[in-house]
């Protein structure tokens, strides 16, 4: 078995509740301690219940509440060695025994979980994504890439239940607010996926078997959610899917938890 919730998505803040088995994982903590902390309880988790963190990458929306929540509960964090060197003067002093080094390519095992993590194409030090695997079953979180590669979706396919970047939709970021150079970071291969890229790969995780799509890392700016929803819905539809039965497809939310979805 394995569910997974969306607590918070977008350049504010990032984290990502997954049970795998019996074991409690966050991915990523990109808010505060206390807002994590709250949102669990929201959905029926207590904090003292978590097992892991894992990091995806250095920036702050992802590393923000790590420290805190490590020495409070004592939790191991698991991130590359490249997010290791960046993020640890910004996270404070970890207990030794709780630095869990992993590299992308190489799965392990935390607890009940049998975790691949994969390389992203991102503009920070060694960032990866996470499949996360209990008794066949799969969940994926797949966001801050600026390209849709092989590496990428070889990883994510086949997953039950997918979180994927739908980050910004591509007139709205042209002719938006952004500096020329802030435009060409966000389109560049190491910046953010967009609604049309995203849409496309869920189209094709659909012939995957993929039954649950959950769309993050939406631009506050350059996106909204209902364009975001629409753009992957119409390419679904077309492929002849029915929302709400073949697949479900939601956006996550900024500011709080989105829907628990699990599988069995």
């Amino acid at each position: 078995m394995v569910e997974l919730c969306s607590l918070f998505s977008g350049s504010s803040g990032n984290s990502t509740f997954v049970k795998a088995g019996n074991t409690n994982i966050l991915v990523d903590c990109g808010e505060s301690g206390s807002h994590i902390e709250e949102a669990l309880r929201q959905i029926g988790v207590e904090p003292e219940s978590l097992n892991c963190i894992f990091i995806t990458h250095e920036h702050i929306d992802h590393i923000k509440g790590a420290g805190i929540l490590s020495r409070r509960y004592n939790l191991p964090i698991y991130a590359t060695v490249g997010t290791w060197q960046r993020m640890i003067t910004k996270i404070g002093k970890i207990n030794a025994d709780n630095v869990r080094y992993i590299k992308g390519g190489v799965p392990f095992g935390a607890f009940d979980a049998v975790v691949t993590p994969f390389s992203t194409p991102h503009d920070s030090t060694e960032s990866v994504g996470f499949t996360i695997e209990h008794n066949s079953k799969r969940a994926s979180i797949a966001t801050d890439i600026g390209v849709m590669n092989k590496t990428v979706y070889e990883n994510i396919k086949a997953s039950d239940i997918v979180l994927l970047e739908s980050n910004h939709d591509v007139d709205m970021l042209l002719h938006g607010p952004y500096s020329p150079e802030l435009k060409r970071r966000v389109r560049s291969s190491v910046g953010h996926l967009s609604n049309d890229d995203c849409a496309l790969t869920c189209s094709h995780l659909l012939d995957t078997g993929t039954k649950h799509i959950i769309l993050g890392h939406l631009s506050l700016d350059n996106n909204t959610p209902s364009v975001a929803y629409a753009t992957t819905e119409e390419h679904l539809v077309m492929k002849g899917a029915h929302i709400g039965s073949d697949v479900t497809l939601e956006v996550a939310s900024r500011y709080a938890p989105s829907t628990k979805y699990t599988v069995r």
